[in-house]
């Protein structure tokens, strides 16, 4: 009986719902926030989802170094695939960063930065159908432009709670240093979900 063909397409959709589920446990990390120390519930759903998103990308790097062709080029697939995991491992590490700095509050403008990746996930899901087909390069196009102006809008985000931080805690420095960590990892998801939109739009270009 014949080897049932990897679809890498498919895997890459995968990611991208995991990706996804652990925006969603994000949300629900901060919007659901009491104390860091009642944490423990929710890391282990992050956890779970982090490792579901490995496990997928192992496959692929498995598939790769075994397929005799491959839709894309090899490097591409990879490429690809480990920039899609380092976004859910960005939302873990976030989440994972509340327990371990054992945070006191939520900041406010966390809930903004953690919409903002969710939307970028959104565009980029949206868009595989076209990317795993090589055509409608608008359409791609369109998702580049909707996710490099959410980063911009959480360029902004940062400078604006950084000073914020500084301006208004500046006799708290365990405050003003936790919360920068914080709020550079929340910029980091974002900028994540860019490179992989970049990544595909490479791809894409290469290919049509």
């Amino acid at each position: 009986m014949a080897k049932k063909k990897f679809n890498y397409f498919d895997a890459f959709q995968e990611q991208l719902d995991i990706a996804l589920e652990e925006a969603d446990v994000l949300i629900e990390a901060i919007e659901n926030f009491t104390s860091a120390g009642e944490m423990e519930e929710i890391l282990h759903k992050a956890h779970a989802i982090e490792h579901r998103g490995d496990e997928v990308n192992h496959q692929i790097r498995s598939s790769v170094s075994t397929d005799f062709i491959t839709p894309i080029e090899r490097g591409d697939i990879l490429e690809l695939a480990q920039r899609l995991d380092d976004i859910t491992d960005d939302l873990e590490g976030i989440i994972q960063r509340f327990y371990m700095f054992d945070i006191h509050f939520m900041h406010e403008t966390a809930i903004e930065f953690a919409i903002a990746i969710k939307k970028s996930l959104k565009a980029l899901s949206k868009s595989m159908d076209s990317f795993r087909e090589f055509k409608k390069v608008k359409k791609i196009r369109a998702m580049i432009q909707d996710v490099n102006d959410l980063e911009e809008q959480t360029d902004e985000l940062y400078q604006d709670a950084i000073r914020k931080l500084y301006s208004t805690d500046p006799d708290d420095a365990v405050r003003v240093e936790v919360w920068s960590r914080l709020f550079d990892r929340l910029e980091a998801a974002e900028d994540a979900c860019k490179e992989a939109a970049d990544t595909m739009a490479i791809i894409m270009l290469k290919n049509v």
